[in-house]
């Protein structure tokens, strides 16, 4: 269990810059400094979804564990899966320093690390050395900033990874990486989705088994923008949305300092947003498709409601930064005891609850 000496740890982060306090994170995770937290098995948590079963809906979000280095880890935290990268064929170094700015008062986080990571190779020979290990690893991958053709890179993402990914996450939805949200204009995101579905297929033929593939949007679209991708993600085999990437918005912020930063916003700002296109994209799509609500989750109650709102499994990761590395374990509790104050046999039970009011949501 996470006790007073490891949040205390946590919080003296804040002494150090936001990037180096999250270096100094992982390799607390790699060493062991960060104990196991261990959860109790509760039924009502559990769900196959993608034909995937995960032992509880709470994830790790890409972009805390870029380059595989501490999936295993992760998991011992209290999380029913995680998801390493983003990462691009080639190695980058992403943009310049300072590139991640914590809003205190707003309990936020705004990033332009423009997918900084090792590339391909290193996260594939970390991700081998683990393949025997249980745990549910998702695979989120990304272009590099200086490719000649996207929509390849992608491609080439889905085959290196494809024995080792439990699931894939296409992220076309990052702000900091400069043209790659225009990815979710309708001809683009066909001619992706077409190609990395194709690769899926044969890649399923020749090991012997099917990886599901989700596909990260951005909480910023317009309602015409989720019409065309809800649009593509029926029409085409997708198996699942991960709802959503951070936001360009700063609207209602009390850090106006850090506020004029550029990059995306997550952590608790990004709650509301983030739940709204979650129901949006749920109402388009209808209640078949998986989706995993992602944005602003710092507590038990954060979680359900995006269960409320439409989601099947939830993703956090900012709100660490403010809640400590036991917060995972902390919300997988408290939901066991939500559960038990609605009388309900499932978390799926409550799914959809409150679709309606986040649907009609104005953004």
């Amino acid at each position: 269990m996470i006790g007073p000496f490891a949040g205390l740890a946590s919080r003296s982060l804040f002494v150090f810059d936001p990037e180096t306090a999250h270096g100094l994170s992982v390799a607390a995770l790699k060493t062991g400094f960060v104990p196991v937290c261990r959860v109790p098995a509760d039924p009502r948590l559990v769900q196959t979804i993608a034909g995937i079963r995960f032992p509880n809906p709470i994830g790790l979000a890409a972009g805390y564990d870029k380059n595989a280095e501490v999936p295993d880890a992760i998991l011992r935290l209290g999380f029913g899966f995680t998801e390493v990268g983003t990462v691009t064929p080639k190695p980058q170094s992403g943009n310049d320093r300072p590139r991640i700015f914590r809003l205190v008062e707003d309990r936020g986080v705004i990033n332009r690390l423009g997918f900084n990571n090792e590339g391909h190779e290193a996260a594939f020979a970390r991700l081998t050395a683990r393949r025997n290990a249980s745990g549910i690893v998702g695979v989120n991958i990304g272009a590099n900033k200086d490719t000649a053709d996207r929509v390849a890179d992608y491609v080439l993402g889905i085959r290196r990874f494809y024995g080792l990914a439990t699931y894939f996450t296409v992220n076309i939805s990052s702000p900091n990486t400069p043209g790659l949200r225009d990815l979710q204009a309708r001809d683009s995101l066909r001619a992706l989705l077409e190609a990395v579905l194709a690769a899926c297929a044969e890649e399923a033929v020749r090991h012997g088994k099917s990886v599901p593939v989700f596909l990260k949007i951005a909480p910023d679209l317009t309602e015409e923008g989720l019409d065309d991708i809800a649009a593509e993600a029926i029409s085409h085999p997708l198996d699942g949305l991960i709802v959503s990437n951070t936001t360009l918005a700063r609207d209602g912020l009390k850090d106006r300092v850090q506020a004029k930063e550029a990059g995306g916003l997550s952590g608790a700002p990004l709650f509301r947003r983030s739940t709204a296109v979650l129901a949006k994209m749920r109402r388009r799509v209808g209640p078949d498709l998986p989706i995993i609500g992602a944005g602003g989750v710092s507590s038990a109650e954060d979680a359900l409601e995006k269960v409320r709102a439409g989601a099947d499994l939830v993703q956090l990761y900012s709100c660490m930064v403010y809640e400590g590395p036991g917060l995972a374990a902390t919300i997988v509790r408290g939901l066991s005891s939500l559960l038990d104050r609605e009388k309900a046999p499932s978390i799926r039970e409550l799914r959809d609850s409150r679709l309606d009011y986040w649907a009609d949501t104005k953004l």
